[in-house]
């Protein structure tokens, strides 16, 4: 249905989704370097300049699948209007800076799916949820730390025990190239899954307002747009989020970090594959804590885990009550 708009709102509200799409690179670059910035692996400025160039460069290696999902397999594409747009994008980014100040790593997709489920809901009704792609990025929920745990968990305990015998100084010095390939692979995923999200909004928006003739697809203007943006966002870095990633959780090395990158990317990949809009987030956190679950038991501290898990929960349920409650302020005008 075309919700035509003038072309300075139509760009302002493209502007609002590319700011999302930086405070999401910002919010979340912690995921990405965490590990290496807390193993000392790379200093800080260069860990967040090797993330956002790992982001940019998911424009080469990932498809678009997830972008898809979202701009037409969350809400139905031909009910969404302008309005429910900054709807979402208020309540996904309310959100965001939230949780960034309180130093909680929360996700960034999620936050953006509450978002537009609430604003979307509010505007035509139940109705207007696609059960399908709903259903499967509600499960990612759950799934993916616990998939991103298991991994990590397998490989440290399959490495440690091909290391048997080495000294530990030794076998950690050795982890340090895969320490930094995989979380290579992690800033890749990142982006291919974090960025696309961004993709299938403005996607929608301009299918909503008449600007596609009809058919969905996603631009490659907003492609290019929407990698630079979460670089960019990267760049800018996370500091807060970085600390609990990295040290709260479970004190990492060069073996571990690797075990839990490489437990992240196996897990974004695949759901970027998909099409699934998963949080970046949950994966990385899940592989964090995994890889000191397989140490110990005691090598997690589980109340951080516990108090990072509680957002975990509430995302959706936030970002949709702000997102309609948005979306309603635009009815006023």
């Amino acid at each position: 249905m075309d919700h035509s708009i003038s072309l300075p709102l139509l760009v302002g509200l493209i502007g609002l989704a590319l700011a999302f799409d930086f405070l999401n690179g910002l919010h979340d670059a912690a995921n990405a370097i965490a590990t290496v910035v807390s193993t000392r692996l790379l200093s800080p400025l260069a860990a967040v300049a090797f993330a956002a160039f790992g982001n940019f460069a998911a424009y080469w290696v990932v498809g678009l699948h997830v972008a898809e999902t979202v701009g037409k397999g969350i809400v139905d594409k031909d009910v969404v209007t302008p309005a429910v747009v900054f709807g979402a994008l208020i309540g996904a980014m309310f959100w965001n800076v939230l949780t960034w100040l309180k130093g909680i790593p929360s996700s960034s997709s999620h936050a953006l799916i509450g978002g537009l489920l609430g604003a979307g809901v509010t505007h035509a009704g139940p109705a207007a949820v696609e059960v399908s792609g709903t259903l499967k990025t509600v499960a990612a929920i759950f799934l993916s730390p616990l998939i991103g745990f298991a991994i990590a968990m397998l490989l440290m305990l399959l490495t440690s025990w091909l290391f048997h015998g080495i000294q530990s100084r030794r076998v950690n010095k050795s982890f340090k190239g895969l320490h930094l390939i995989s979380s290579a692979a992690y800033s890749i995923s990142h982006g291919g899954n974090d960025a696309q999200k961004t993709m299938g909004i403005i996607a929608v928006l301009l299918y909503s307002t008449g600007h596609m003739g009809g058919e969905f697809h996603v631009p490659h203007w907003v492609v290019i747009s929407c990698y630079m943006a979460i670089a960019m966002g990267t760049l800018a870095g996370g500091w807060k989020i970085i600390k609990t990633m990295g040290s709260r959780l479970t004190k990492l090395n060069h073996h571990s970090g690797f075990c839990a990158s490489a437990a992240g990317s196996v897990v974004v990949f695949s759901a970027s594959a998909m099409g699934i809009p998963i949080s970046t987030t949950h994966a990385i956190t899940g592989g964090v804590v995994g890889t000191g679950a397989a140490r110990r038991a005691s090598a997690v501290r589980w109340s951080v885990a516990s108090r990072v898990i509680v957002a975990w929960f509430i995302t959706i349920p936030a970002s949709a009550v702000v997102g309609a409650l948005f979306y309603l302020l635009t009815r006023l005008f």
